[in-house]
């Protein structure tokens, strides 16, 4: 994904779920508490999520125990970094909207 590209809602609320090393039902109870409840992420579809991200370097699994199907998932620097770049650019879109609905 290029630098410039927006993360999906979802994808957003992944990373930011992942912040701290969370497994994927953590995930998905950290996401709709975060928006409110209007992200709800089915399995299916957190799972191929976090197959992506894990493929484009941005979070990690965590070894997991022996004999357990649960596996925690960490966002790396360059997730962190691609975290922070929206944060700035919604910050941006915030702030160009304010401004525009106040006149200035």
């Amino acid at each position: 994904m290029p630098d410039s590209m927006a993360l999906t809602e979802s994808t957003y609320y992944i990373l930011l779920s992942l912040v701290a090393p969370q497994h994927g039902y953590g995930i998905m109870q950290k996401t709709e508490q975060m928006s409110g409840g209007r992200v709800r992420l089915a399995a299916g579809t957190l799972y191929g999520a976090l197959n992506s991200l894990c493929n484009r370097g941005w979070i990690i699994p965590l070894p997991g125990e022996d004999g357990s199907r649960r596996k925690e998932y960490k966002l790396t620097e360059a997730g962190m970094k691609t975290l922070r770049r929206e944060v700035a650019r919604l910050r941006e879109l915030a702030d160009n909207g304010e401004r525009v609905l106040k006149g200035e």
